[in-house]
């Protein structure tokens, strides 16, 4: 199993991205976007927190606690990839502004196109091995291929066979879910995922910049006035990251090689999947917090 994941670990990374946009699609119309120019302060506002604070919040914490290889590279990643479909469900859950929710992943998704690169060439060309060439072309070809076209496709299901969009929409959730499950068994049977090797203080200082994240996401909003369900939606945008983005991408610019041992990349992979498992953990927290 681990060499079988080693050799289409991209393709893993891929497809379930794909499903999960897709899924996403299915469950978008453009109307559900309209609330970009009817609340154009909490979408503004929501849309530069996620492409400009939350990068800014990344290279200070990377910058402060002197951070650098693969700790470095995750974090900027997880700050350089937009929310996802995730964050627009649990900011349902825990009685957010939903449709604002939606708009702005919709926004931060289609800007990631230019964003995440960017983000990445400036947060971690100093911490890459000598020579190595940020692929940034390759990085916008993938996010254009794997969220926007599957996202793009799921909407148009959505508008010609609305009966079975939701059907539909529901099992490409749920096989991305599992893709992602088979993400997790194959890198560890790899023995890519080692806890031991990634280390306790680097355990903490990825629960670090998610309570960073989470008490800023809480402040903002509320400090700029917005009512309690859009900060509460914004919130979600910034705890909640598209941490099957990130995986795709670690898997495009530090690819596993069977029989290679990948120390940054391996790194990397950890720190996204980490932040990916804890987020969700935060999230629940706050949906119990805020239904009560």
């Amino acid at each position: 199993m681990g060499d079988f994941y080693i050799e289409y670990e991209y393709w893993f990374a891929a497809v379930q991205l794909s499903l999960a946009m897709f899924g996403m699609g299915a469950t978008l119309t453009l109307n559900d976007f309209r609330d970009v120019a009817r609340e154009p302060k909490a979408v503004l506002l929501g849309t530069l927190i996620q492409i400009a604070l939350v990068p800014l919040i990344a290279y200070v914490f990377i910058t402060t606690f002197g951070l650098a290889g693969g700790i470095a590279v995750g974090i900027a990643l997880i700050a350089a990839i937009p929310g996802g479909t995730t964050s627009n469900i649990f900011t349902f859950m825990a009685k957010g502004n939903s449709p604002l929710s939606i708009s702005i992943t919709g926004i931060t998704t289609l800007a990631c196109l230019i964003t995440t690169p960017l983000i990445l060439s400036l947060l971690i060309t100093e911490f890459l091995p000598s020579g190595f060439t940020m692929p940034a072309a390759k990085i916008v070809t993938e996010i254009a291929l794997t969220l926007l076209l599957p996202l793009a496709l799921g909407m148009l299901l959505l508008k010609w066979v609305p009966k079975h969009a939701a059907l539909i929409s529901k099992w490409s959730i749920r096989a991305s879910l599992f893709a992602i499950l088979m993400i997790v068994v194959g890198s560890s049977s790899a023995g890519r995922l080692d806890i031991d090797a990634f280390g306790g203080q680097n355990v903490l200082l990825v629960i670090a910049f998610l309570t960073i994240l989470a008490v800023c996401g809480w402040a903002a909003p509320r400090l700029m006035g917005l009512s309690k369900a859009d900060s509460t939606a914004i919130e979600m945008e910034v705890i909640v990251r598209n941490a099957n983005l990130g995986v795709l991408i670690k898997a495009s610019m530090f690819p596993a090689v069977v029989g290679a041992s990948n120390q940054l990349g391996d790194t990397v992979l950890f720190t996204v999947l980490l932040y990916g498992g804890l987020q969700l953990l935060v999230a629940a927290l706050l949906i119990f917090v805020y239904r009560r």
